[in-house]
């Protein structure tokens, strides 16, 4: 495990001269805002050492090495999901390989169903917390001390801080952001009206079939983590339709606008606060 992180990290360190503080991964139908990243270099998944590779459309299968106003960053364009076939510990790969590039904090993103009656489609959520419904902890089995302890803490899945940080920029720029608990779960069906209202129940105010082992895992790094659910089919008793991968896209690619200013701020923030660091 640790040399296959290392081979993939050296690889794209030899692609690229930036300093990377900033990991972000971009969900279905919002790799949009990786063409506002002033890449230094691409990467197809496939040309990296161990990398998986995404096979659903709307996940364009692409690792961006560049900056976003001004700061470093590296974007997974499309993620990998335990229901393309992989482990969980296959699907977060990256983000162990974004540690061993010094990444110290991820921006999550997805489209999921709306939970809560207030949403609506094209609402973004901010993740406060997570119900992880796999089958499966991307932490089992052996431990390398190396990577993080063997029972990490989950008390702040997501960071206050950046939490925070979210609703001042929803206020100055009037986003309309919704907050929120995320259940993360297998797919790929969407969710009977039955599951809908159970997940509902159990405190979710959101499903997807992603993010949950990548928080895990970035938490386990030590990361601090900042996750966005675009609502793109609503879930809500009275308000259930059929709905299509195609029509999730769309809706996601809409509320792109939203999205961006939000990562695309909270991007400028960061790196302010990387500054001041390294000032100190």
């Amino acid at each position: 495990m640790l040399d296959r992180i290392q081979k993939s990290a050296d690889f794209i360190k030899s692609k690229t001269g930036l300093d990377f503080k900033i990991g972000i991964i971009l969900g279905s139908g919002l790799g949009n805002l990786g063409e506002e990243i002033v890449a230094e270099c691409t990467l197809a998944y496939d040309e990296i050492p161990n990398f998986p590779v995404s096979t659903v459309e709307g996940h364009s299968g692409k690792l961006i090495l560049g900056t976003l106003e001004g700061v470093p960053v590296i974007a997974l364009q499309g993620r990998f999901h335990y229901y393309e076939g992989y482990s969980l510990n296959e699907t977060t790969f990256p983000v162990r390989v974004f540690k061993a590039l010094g990444v110290e904090n991820m921006l999550l993103s997805n489209a999921s169903g709306g939970l809560n009656p207030a949403q609506k489609i094209g609402d973004l959520m901010v993740l406060t917390d997570h119900l992880h419904l796999f089958p499966d902890n991307p932490l089992r089995g052996r431990n390398y001390d190396e990577l993080g302890p063997r029972f990490p803490d989950m008390s702040e899945p997501y960071s206050k801080v950046l939490i925070a940080k979210a609703k001042e920029i929803s206020a100055t720029h009037n986003l309309g952001l919704h907050y929120g608990v995320y259940a993360g779960t297998t797919g790929p069906t969407y969710e009977t009206p039955a599951e809908y209202k159970y997940f509902r129940v159990i405190g979710a105010d959101a499903v997807g079939m992603s993010t949950t082992a990548e928080t895990i895992v970035a938490v386990h790094s030590g990361m601090k983590v900042f996750g966005v659910s675009v609502i793109s089919d609503l879930g809500v008793e009275g308000k259930i339709v059929e709905i299509s991968h195609k029509e999730v896209q769309e809706v996601a690619a809409k509320a792109g606008p939203k999205f961006s200013t939000l990562f695309k701020e909270m991007v400028k923030f960061l790196g302010s606060e990387y500054s001041l660091k390294i000032a100190r």
